[in-house]
C-alpha cells in the first residue's frame, strides 16, 4: 500500500540510443529536409525513494536534440531529493521553473518528460495499480493501428506484406505515409493499400507537413473516396489556419498535433478548430502532467484523441481519455523492455501490472552511452 508519505533520495539519468534495423524515410526526407533516420535517442529517468519504491520513465528525440536533453536533465534533476514523489505537479513546475531561462516548451520540457513519467510510474507502482487505473480508466484496451510498416522507403509490395503481418498479429488499422513529390504516386500507393485491404479495414494516411494549401486541398478531396479515418499533418504544423480550413471543408477527419510541444501550443490548435484528431506526445510535450491538461481540454472540445508513437505510454493515457481513441503501434521500442503489450481483436491491451508495466532490458543498459545519479540508496 501507499503510505502516507515518501522522499525521493535517488535519481539515475541515462543517455541511449536504440539503432534501427533499416534506415526510415517519409515525406521530410524524400523533400531533402532531412536524412533518413538511423537511430533514436532516449533520456531514462529512474527514481527511488526512502521506502524503496522506483519508478521509470522515458523521453527520446528522432535525430538531433537526445544530448541536449540530457544535459538539461542532468542540471534539473538535483531539485527533486528529498522530494514527496506523489507531489507530482508541484515539481513538475519546480523543475520548468528550474530551467525557465530557455523557455517552457520544447527541449527544455521534454527533459522533464522522462523525470515526469518516471514520477507517475512511481506514483502507480506505490498504489498497486497500472497507471491507466491510478488516473481512472475508460477501457481496459485501446483500438491500435501499424504505422511503422508504410513508410516511404519501402516499396508499394512490401507496404502490403507488412499490412497483411500486423492485422495478422491482432492490429486494427493500417497508416501509411504519403507526400511523395509526384503526388501520382501517393494515390497510386493508397489505391493499392485500400485495394489489398478492403474497405472494412481502418486506413490512415500522413503527409508528415509535405503540402502547401492548395496541394493539401486537392489532394485532400482526391482522398476522400478512400474511406479514409483521418489525413494527418497535411500541412506545416503550425499552420492552425490551414488546418482548421481542410478541417472545415474535407468530409475525411483532419489529424495533427505530433510536433507540438507544449500545452500552450495546442490549445492554440484547437482554439482555431484546427484538428477533427488531436495526436499529443507526452515525451514531446513534457510528460504525462501536461497530456492529462491537454486531454482535458480535447475532451471538452469532443476530439478524437490518437498519441503520437511512444505506445509504451500512451497505451495507458489513451485509455483514460473519454471517448473511443486509437493508439499508435511502433515495435521499435521493444528491445528496450522486457516485457510486451498485448495485442488482440484489433486492440491494444491496458498491461495488468503495476504502472507502466515496463522493465528497462539488459539490451537498453547496453545501448548506454552516459549516465549519472543524484543522491544515494
Amino acid at each position: 500500500m501507499m503510505s502516507a508519505s515518501d522522499r525521493i533520495t535517488w535519481v539515475r539519468l541515462s543517455s541511449a540510443y536504440l539503432p534501427l534495423d533499416t534506415p526510415v524515410s517519409d515525406a521530410k526526407v524524400l523533400t531533402g529536409r532531412q536524412r533518413p533516420m538511423t537511430e533514436i535517442a532516449f533520456l531514462f529517468a529512474e527514481i527511488g525513494t526512502e521506502s524503496g519504491h522506483e519508478g521509470v520513465g522515458f523521453g527520446y528525440s528522432k535525430r538531433a536534440g537526445g544530448p541536449g536533453q540530457y544535459a538539461h536533465a542532468r542540471e534539473i534533476a538535483p531539485e527533486l531529493l528529498g522530494e514527496d514523489p506523489s507531489d507530482i505537479a508541484r515539481l513538475w513546475d519546480k523543475l520548468v521553473w528550474a530551467g525557465a531561462s530557455v523557455g517552457r516548451s520544447g527541449l527544455a520540457t521534454q527533459a522533464i518528460a522522462a523525470i515526469d513519467v518516471a514520477l507517475w510510474d512511481l506514483k502507480a507502482k506505490r498504489a498497486g495499480l497500472p497507471l491507466a487505473k491510478l488516473i481512472g480508466a475508460h477501457r481496459d484496451s485501446v483500438r491500435c493501428y501499424n504505422t511503422s510498416g508504410g513508410f516511404l522507403h519501402a516499396p508499394v509490395e512490401q507496404v502490403l506484406d507488412n499490412a497483411t503481418a500486423a492485422l495478422e498479429r491482432g492490429i486494427g488499422g493500417i497508416k501509411i505515409k504519403v507526400g511523395h513529390p509526384d503526388s501520382r504516386v501517393d494515390l497510386a500507393r493508397v489505391t493499392a493499400v485500400r485495394e489489398h485491404l478492403g474497405d472494412a479495414v481502418p486506413l490512415m494516411v500522413d503527409a508528415n507537413q509535405q503540402w502547401d494549401r492548395p496541394t493539401a486541398q486537392r489532394l485532400g478531396r482526391a482522398l476522400e473516396p478512400y474511406g479514409l479515418v483521418w489525413i494527418e499533418e497535411p500541412l506545416d504544423a503550425y499552420d492552425s489556419a490551414g488546418h482548421a480550413a481542410l478541417a472545415a471543408s474535407l468530409d475525411t477527419p483532419i489529424a495533427t498535433g505530433e510536433m507540438l510541444t507544449s500545452v500552450a501550443e495546442h490549445a492554440e490548435l484547437i482554439r482555431a478548430g484546427a484538428a477533427d484528431v488531436i495526436q499529443p506526445d507526452a515525451p514531446r510535450i513534457g510528460g504525462i502532467t501536461p497530456f492529462l491538461r491537454l486531454a482535458a481540454l480535447a475532451e471538452h472540445q469532443r476530439l478524437q484523441l490518437a498519441p503520437h508513437f511512444a505506445m509504451e505510454i500512451h497505451v495507458h493515457l489513451a485509455a483514460a481519455y473519454a471517448l473511443e481513441p486509437w493508439v499508435e503501434h511502433f515495435e521499435w521500442l521493444e528491445p528496450l523492455f522486457e516485457e510486451r503489450l498485448e495485442i488482440r481483436d484489433g486492440r491494444m491491451l491496458v498491461p495488468s501490472r503495476p504502472g507502466l508495466g515496463v522493465t528497462l532490458s539488459e539490451q537498453a543498459r547496453k545501448w548506454t552511452a552516459d549516465q549519472c545519479e543524484f543522491g544515494g540508496r
